[in-house]
């Protein structure tokens, strides 16, 4: 272990302070403007304007700030201490704004305008067959390499589709506005759902059927909630709740509360969904679909429009069917118990009867298997599946090792939170074990921290001036339930599945080997990004790796095989309902950026549409089939997906699907263990992050064309 011992890099420290991130982000922000204003006023937008004058320096400046600028922006998303989350909210907002300024100076657009007209790269295109930037073409037009190719192109398209294909005058003053205006409803909107601290107050009985550890976890009442416990909105208290109370008006109240949790989101949404029509429409194009798809894997909105109503069509007759099942488990439950039924299957009925037809049908018990799962040996398990895969070795942080690279001498000054665990990530030695790179494990829920599971890029990868690599750090940010004096933080099952998938995206960012920062891990097209992750999702339906993967808190001893048949036979349990739901959140986000007219836009009751919608795709009934307006809920006020970057790109989850189901099935269905494999997808598809189109990648990794004939073989909907 001693090889992997002092990393040839340093983490980053968080020793930011609420005056020194805003100063920070300011800085960088006139080092850039500096830079720019430099080249402007030395270059000229004529046949003398190259890729090395114009954009090297531009992007040198873009690696550099990379390294500071991402981590200044993610306080507001994990520190404990309110003004520091101000302050990064702050500082992401002045990042943001100057963004907007650059991709609008039409100065600066005239020389990477006249860089893209000597290059000849437009012309190359148009005469090589399928359009893709290859090797061949991009030393045609004398550009080093397909990521510079790549980003020359990306590039002189942005600065068109952020305005300056307009006329200089009003039309362009107000698109540069609305990108101003969209940047602050951004952050506000993910401020709020960070920020957000609702709850309600149950009693004992209210709540008879929630596992006892959640109850333990809860803020007891005083004065007039003594004897009640307060039930907040965050994943380890709602989940629970929704699977396990017996009490379906509990649910009930839950269910609804949570969907109006934000509703100082509800106008943000609004506005956001209606500056981007006027903004893709002032650019020329129908609907900012449109706008976004083009530049994604599918091109078209038809193509995913086609994509998602045809999985409609497929899914519907499967999520009645398993609806009519579920009603009879709920219709006997509540005879048994001598409540009243109504022949209706709810929104808040579904996570507690998909759960108890499980025990029942299938005898099992996901707080059982979850005594098989304590977080750290999970860890430790999913961290073996990667190096024997990829060829990495990771080694733990020690508080010594922590305090010895703090400049303070403070082991909490190279992360955000004392609960943070941070890995140095290395080559095994098949692979020259060199450096990778940092991992960061922030894995328990706080006041104020980011309340889903996901992936951040804390600092990128890329070649640094002087030829030197720079290696990455990157960060996951969960909510497990916390660790109790009795027991460990133990793991359902589908939280096995998320880790998993979310230590996918953070491998995805370690393994990065790029020239440029932007293109870097993760940074691929929206509709392609899930599909590494998903497909290693698969490890956790695979009896080997569960097998690995597991080791009771009490004893020690793995999953018994039993256990591991009966898990594994319900992976497509109510699968049709699942993705019905992915199907409603796909078609809604699709449906509120495709309106025929801005007028019709305005009109829309976007609640109303959202549950409406639900009601038709997802087939379950909800609060309206009671006798409540259809807006009764504003679910869209908490799909941060839809304000944080995958507008009209969620269908992404389920087109991604296709391909990470054809990969899994091609080359690890036999053998999910084949290191030859799984280091050749490292190389041809996870190292190559953005830096050629993801098409070639996946075709390359695969030997041919994607196909759906997988996809939809396991969701047992072939033909």
């Amino acid at each position: 272990m001693a090889k992997y011992a002092n990393p040839p890099q340093d983490p980053p420290l968080f020793t930011g302070t609420k005056d020194s991130i805003v100063a920070d982000s300011k800085a960088l922000c006139d080092n850039t403007r500096s830079l720019l204003d430099k080249l402007v006023a030395e270059i000229k937008p004529n046949d003398a304007a190259t890729f090395e004058s114009v954009l090297r320096p531009q992007i040198e400046d873009e690696n550099q700030s990379s390294l500071s600028a991402r981590i200044l922006g993610f306080y507001q998303y994990v520190s404990a201490d309110a003004a520091l989350r101000d302050a990064s909210t702050e500082a992401e907002k002045i990042m943001d704004e100057f963004g907007i300024e650059v991709s609008m100076r039409e100065d600066v657009f005239k020389l990477v305008d006249a860089v893209y007209k000597n290059s000849g790269l437009a012309e190359s295109k148009e005469q090589h067959k399928d359009r893709l930037i290859t090797e061949e073409l991009a030393k045609s037009t004398g550009l080093e390499s397909v990521e510079s190719a790549r980003l020359l192109e990306k590039e002189h398209k942005s600065y068109i589709k952020n305005g300056l294909g307009l006329p200089e005058g009003e039309k362009r003053d107000r698109f540069k506005e609305i990108k101003k205006k969209l940047s602050q409803i951004s952050i506000a909107f993910q401020k709020n759902l960070n920020e957000e601290n609702g709850g309600l107050w149950f009693t004992l009985e209210e709540l008879d059927g929630v596992p006892q550890d959640v109850l333990d976890g809860l803020e007891k009442g005083t004065g007039e909630n003594e004897g009640k416990l307060r039930l907040s909105f965050k994943y380890p208290d709602l989940f629970p709740t929704l699977k396990f109370a017996k009490n379906p008006e509990t649910r009930r109240k839950v269910f609804i509360a949570n969907e109006n949790k934000c509703n100082d989101n509800v106008e943000l949404f609004r506005e956001a969904i209606e500056l981007r029509d006027e903004a893709a429409r002032l650019l020329g194009y129908p609907d900012h679909a449109t706008f976004r798809i083009e530049d994604k894997m599918a091109k078209t909105t038809k193509t995913v429009l086609d994509f998602l109503n045809d999985l409609k069509e497929r899914l519907g007759p499967g999520g009645l069917k398993e609806i009519e099942h579920l009603k009879e488990l709920k219709k006997k439950d509540h005879e048994e118990r001598g409540l009243p039924y109504d022949g209706n299957y709810y929104l808040w009925d579904h996570r507690y009867y998909d759960r108890l037809m499980i025990e029942k049908e299938y005898s099992i018990d996901e707080n059982a298997i979850a005594e098989y799962f304590p977080i750290t040996s999970t860890i430790e398990g999913m961290l073996k599946i990667f190096e024997t895969l990829f060829g990495l070795v990771f080694n733990q942080l020690t508080p010594e090792d922590r305090a010895r690279i703090s400049p303070t001498g403070k082991a909490e000054d190279i992360a955000w939170h004392e609960d943070v665990i941070i890995f140095s990530v290395w080559d095994d030695k098949s692979e020259g074990e060199g450096f990778v790179g940092y991992l960061y494990l922030d894995l328990h829920p706080r006041q104020g921290k980011y309340g889903h599971a996901a992936n951040f890029n804390l600092q990128p990868g890329f070649i640094q001036a002087n030829g030197s690599r720079r290696y990455p750090a990157t960060a996951l940010v969960c909510n497990f339930s916390k660790p109790t004096k009795e027991k460990p933080s133990l793991l359902k099952h589908d939280e096995v599945v998320t880790l998993f998938h979310e230590l996918g995206h953070g491998i995805h960012d370690l393994v990065g080997r790029t020239q440029y920062a932007r293109y870097h891990g993760t940074s691929t097209v929206r509709d392609f990004v899930e599909a590494p992750s998903q497909m290693l999702e698969n490890w956790c339906w695979t009896p080997s790796q569960l097998k690995s993967l597991s080791k009771h808190y009490k004893t020690g001893e793995s999953i018994p095989d039993d256990l591991i048949e009966k898990l594994i036979s319900t992976k497509h349990v109510n699968d049709a309902l699942f993705n019905l739901r992915q199907l409603h959140f796909g078609l809604f986000d699709m449906t509120v950026h495709t309106p025929k007219s801005h007028e019709e836009l305005k009109k829309l009751d976007i609640s109303k549409l959202y549950n409406d919608l639900r009601a038709d795709i997802s087939k379950i009934k909800g609060p309206e089939e009671q006798g409540e307006a259809s807006n009764w809920g504003n679910g869209q006020a908490t799909f941060g997906h839809l304000i944080g970057g995958y507008d009209a790109g969620y269908y992404g989850y389920l087109s991604s699907q296709v391909y990470s189901t054809d990969m899994f099935y091609t080359k690890f269905k036999k053998d999910p263990m084949n290191g030859v494999e799984g280091r050749r997808y490292r190389h041809t598809v996870l190292a190559k992050g953005g830096s050629r189109d993801e098409m070639v990648s996946l075709e390359e990794f695969l030997g041919r064309k994607p196909s759906s004939e997988a996809f939809y073989k396991e969701l047992g909907l072939e033909g």
